[in-house]
C-alpha cells in the first residue's frame, strides 16, 4: 500500500479563517492539520501580558500539531491561522499507525520536525542578536516561500505582534526598508519589491534555515522562493 494510500481514507478537508488559533498552549494535540495552498499559520509563544512572538511559520509544506510524538499531548505554544484557507485534517492516532506501516512515511515527518525545530531554534537566536531591519525581512521572505507571491496579506499590526515589537515602532522600521526600495506598505498588505535585495540585506537566519529544508527535507524552490515540492530523497548541497 502506498504513502497516499495510507493517509488519504481517513484526511477530512476543511477551511480555517484568519484568527482561528488550532490549539493553545496546555491542551491536548490530537489532529494534525495539513494548510493546503496559500494557507499559512503560525506557532507563537504567549506571554502573561497577552503579547504573543512567532517561534515557526507552516504552509503547504509542512504541519502542525502531533507531527512528532504519537497525539493527544499538551501543547507547548499556540497555533494561529495567518492566512485563511484549506486545510487537512488527520487523526493523531491514524498518522501514528501510518508511520508505523511505513518507513519512508515516517522518515519524512522525522525530516519534517527536524527542519521546524530549526526553525524554531533559529528564530530564537535571530531574535536575541539581530536588528529589527533584517529580522523583518527575514519573516517576510519566510513568509513570501510559503504563499508563492510577493504581496503579502500582512496588516502592520500582525506583523508588529510576531516580531514582538510596538506597532509604532515598526511603523518607522517598514517605512525605512520602503525607502530603500525593498518593499511597498500599502492598507492590509507588503508588498517584496526586490527579492534578492531583501536577501542580500536579511540576516543570515533565513539563509540558514532555508538551506536546512533543502538539504534535510529535500524542499524545491522556484525562483521567486516559493516552496513548490519536498523530496527527501533528493537532498540538495
Amino acid at each position: 500500500m502506498s504513502d497516499r494510500a495510507l493517509l488519504a481514507p481517513h484526511l477530512e478537508r476543511g477551511h480555517r479563517t484568519r484568527g482561528a488559533v488550532l490549539f493553545r498552549a496546555g491542551e491536548d494535540v490530537s489532529y494534525v492539520t495539513f494548510p493546503l495552498h496559500q494557507t499559512a499559520v503560525t506557532l507563537v509563544s504567549r506571554m502573561r501580558d497577552g503579547r504573543m512572538v512567532e517561534t515557526a511559520t507552516v504552509g503547504h509544506e509542512g504541519a502542525i500539531g502531533g507531527v512528532v510524538s504519537h497525539g493527544y499531548l499538551p501543547a507547548f505554544s499556540e497555533a494561529v491561522v495567518q492566512v485563511s484557507g484549506p486545510v487537512l485534517r488527520l487523526d493523531a492516532e491514524r498518522l501514528t499507525q501510518a508511520k508505523l506501516a511505513s518507513p519512508s512515511l515516517r522518515d519524512l515527518f522525522v525530516r519534517y520536525a527536524d527542519c521546524l525545530l530549526a526553525q524554531v531554534l533559529q528564530s530564537v537566536a535571530c531574535n536575541a542578536v539581530h536588528p529589527i531591519e533584517e529580522r523583518c525581512l527575514r519573516w517576510l521572505l519566510t513568509f513570501q516561500d510559503r504563499l508563492g507571491t510577493p504581496v503579502l496579506p500582512v496588516t502592520q499590526e500582525m506583523l508588529a505582534e510576531m516580531l514582538g515589537v510596538r506597532r509604532t515602532y515598526l511603523t518607522g522600521v517598514l517605512g525605512s526598508l520602503q525607502r530603500r526600495g525593498l518593499i511597498s506598505v500599502r492598507r492590509g498588505q507588503i508588498t517584496i519589491l526586490d527579492r534578492p535585495k531583501a536577501e542580500q540585506s536579511a540576516c543570515e537566519c533565513y539563509g540558514k534555515v532555508r538551506h536546512h529544508f533543502r538539504t534535510v527535507l529535500g524542499a524545491v524552490y522556484a525562483e521567486n522562493g516559493a516552496i513548490v515540492a519536498v523530496d527527501p530523497t533528493q537532498g540538495h548541497d
